[in-house]
């Protein structure tokens, strides 16, 4: 699945709830007090894609190779969240939803010098436990689904085990985000499907190496890496 069909299955998702439950015609409203509550939980499940924007600084090595990185294709990982959700007001909520993001990030290396070398692949795995808190700003219920818009900021943490690769990335990151969903009212609860984007704000490149010192021909790709910055896209099912 690629970042594409990713962002389409979340609209027809999306679209698809809002025509089976909030048809003009429906008479019975569901759930009409669940959001008069001052807080709620709840928890959610998805799927999300890992993408690394680089910047180079055209090092070049000893024998005259310049090494360029590329995250050339997208990976799906899976998510889990749990929820609280503290109402401000009709149209304001404050949303705090703690996870785990698991993922990969295949990156190839490639020397642009000389087209024949090989090229060099690497998978950068992570597991992070984010931190995610958004301001829920909603529209006006229409019967049985009710828009809304997200805005936050998602501190991340990789508690994955860290292994002696060419590249490696920072145990955290710190992400700004938007997204947008629908609350659709089922007679027992809300189910809420959402896309989320995620744009990190730090350089995630881990660029002191001591593990490396004894192999200098494995510090190249890093040293040829200025900095590089990740982003996510989430799609994601909460259940209320």
């Amino acid at each position: 699945m690629n970042l594409r069909k990713l962002v389409i299955l979340t609209i027809i998702s999306i679209v698809g709830s809002a025509m089976a439950w909030g048809k003009p015609g429906d008479k019975e409203l569901n759930r009409p007090y669940a959001d008069h509550r001052a807080w709620h939980l709840g928890f959610s499940v998805g799927l999300h894609t890992q993408d690394l924007s680089f910047t180079h600084n055209g090092f070049m090595t000893d024998d005259g190779q310049t090494w360029y990185a590329e995250q050339a294709s997208f990976t799906p990982g899976f998510c889990v969240n749990g929820l609280i959700d503290f109402r401000l007001n009709d149209y304001f909520n404050v949303r705090f939803a703690p996870g785990l993001y698991f993922g990969d990030r295949p990156v190839t290396m490639i020397d642009t010098s000389n087209p024949d070398t090989p090229k060099e692949k690497q998978s950068l795995k992570s597991t992070y436990v984010v931190l995610p808190i958004d301001l829920k700003f909603s529209g006006a219920r229409l019967w049985n689904v009710k828009p809304y818009v997200t805005a936050g900021v998602m501190p991340a943490f990789d508690v994955a085990k860290k292994r002696r690769d060419p590249i490696q990335l920072t145990s955290s990151d710190f992400y700004l985000t938007v997204g947008f969903g629908l609350d659709t009212y089922l007679p027992y609860f809300k189910f809420i499907p959402e896309i989320k984007f995620c744009f990190g704000l730090k350089d995630v490149i881990r660029h002191d190496r001591p593990d490396l010192e004894d192999d200098a021909s494995m510090q190249k790709y890093t040293q040829s890496i200025t900095k590089a910055t990740s982003r996510m896209v989430v799609l994601t099912f909460y259940f209320e």
